[in-house]
């Protein structure tokens, strides 16, 4: 086998390591790191477990002791160069002596943004990126785009019939698609920092928006209610660090209550009633959120895709129609062109049982 061919092979076994963070370290990255002695041998490898605890790079290092000295070391991910809850990662790779580092990706974070690569050349280490970059950038797609807009990448997810319903025309949605898609999409929501709903849903469904299904940490509820229409007794504000948003304009004595009831609340620029979602993506970034899905309603759905709030969609769609008078996944988008619809690049589908997920990044 060829130096290419095994680089490809270990950064392969990298990049599945970094897959096992998946839910644990927002908004920090997935990472993997494997080390090869000069004889092809793993001699140490780690990803990053939780947020807080060591990086990858340090627990593949401290697996490999000695035996990193002249070895090569596969990452996933640009070793850091700054000091935070754990000390620079570029640093220790220094000090244990590695010979080599394969990359896939740089860091666009700008404390590191290219500076752990020059550190580890101006020490005599060989330095490769770009293998694996494609698989790579996709595994962290979701701190890739926070670290280079400042906004939380925001998910439509939406379970609907072949026909584009929700839910018959009494609102009836209990189950549209099978076990197979309620357990992808709970895996999902363990996974992410958010999930937002708008304040017809929670008033309508009363919902708790907690992970079931599978084992996972639930995400934080994010409610976008303009007007101050629900209650602070719903479900979804027992939850998880709880965030209401609504509109500057609605009554300070009112948003107190939720506030002393426990729930943050964002107060957004509003045009009666109506908040721009694009600056809820941007707030959920400050707050440190990555990844953010956006379930529900209809007119949610709509206005985050006309604010061009949502940067991709998951679409789960089971086998059956509910026809016309049944309620639609999207709200009107008030579109009276053709040329000027969302749609999808990058599409991709998946068999669930009977369903079929279809995904892909929204552009235009």
């Amino acid at each position: 086998m060829d130096l290419a061919s095994r680089d490809h092979d270990h950064m392969r076994r990298a990049l599945r390591l970094a897959a096992r963070g998946r839910g644990r370290v927002s908004p920090n990255p997935m990472v993997g790191a494997v080390i090869i002695d000069a004889a092809g041998q793993v001699v140490g490898e780690g990803y990053h477990h939780q947020i807080g605890g060591p990086h990858a790079e340090a627990y593949a290092l401290q697996e490999a002791g000695e035996h990193a000295r002249g070895a090569t070391l596969y990452c996933t991910l640009e070793p850091c160069t700054v000091a935070g809850r754990t000390p620079p990662c570029a640093d220790a790779v220094i000090s244990a002596g590695i010979r080599r580092l394969v990359c896939a990706l740089a860091d666009p974070d700008e404390r590191v943004c290219g500076s752990g690569f020059q550190l580890l050349r101006e020490a005599g280490i060989d330095v490769d990126i770009g293998v694996g970059a494609g698989a790579g950038a996709t595994l962290i797609d979701a701190y890739l785009h926070h670290r280079r807009s400042g906004r939380a990448l925001m998910t439509l997810k939406l379970g609907q019939t072949l026909d584009g319903r929700i839910a018959t025309r009494d609102g009836l949605s209990r189950w549209i698609t099978g076990e197979a898609a309620r357990r992808h999409a709970h895996r999902w929501r363990s996974w992410v920092d958010g999930l937002m709903v708008g304040a017809g849903t929670v008033l309508a469904d009363d919902p708790a928006l907690t992970v079931r299904h599978v084992r996972g940490r639930d995400p934080r509820p994010i409610v976008i209610d303009g007007r101050l229409r629900c209650a602070l007794s719903a479900k979804v504000f027992r939850g998880r660090e709880p965030i209401l948003v609504t509109a500057a304009s609605t009554p300070l004595a009112r948003r107190q209550q939720f506030i002393d009831g426990g729930v943050e609340v964002w107060d957004c620029p509003d045009e009666d009633g109506v908040i721009d979602l694009g600056h809820v993506a941007t707030r959920c970034g400050a707050a440190g959120m990555t990844q953010v899905i956006v379930e529900g309603g209809r007119t949610l759905a709509a206005a985050a895709l006309g604010d061009g709030a949502i940067d991709d969609v998951m679409i789960y769609i089971a086998p059956r129609f509910l026809g016309g008078d049944a309620i639609a996944g999207i709200g009107d988008l008030k579109i009276e062109t053709l040329d000027v619809t969302p749609r999808l690049a990058g599409v991709h589908s998946k068999r669930l049982g009977e369903d079929l997920l279809v995904t892909g990044k929204v552009v235009g």
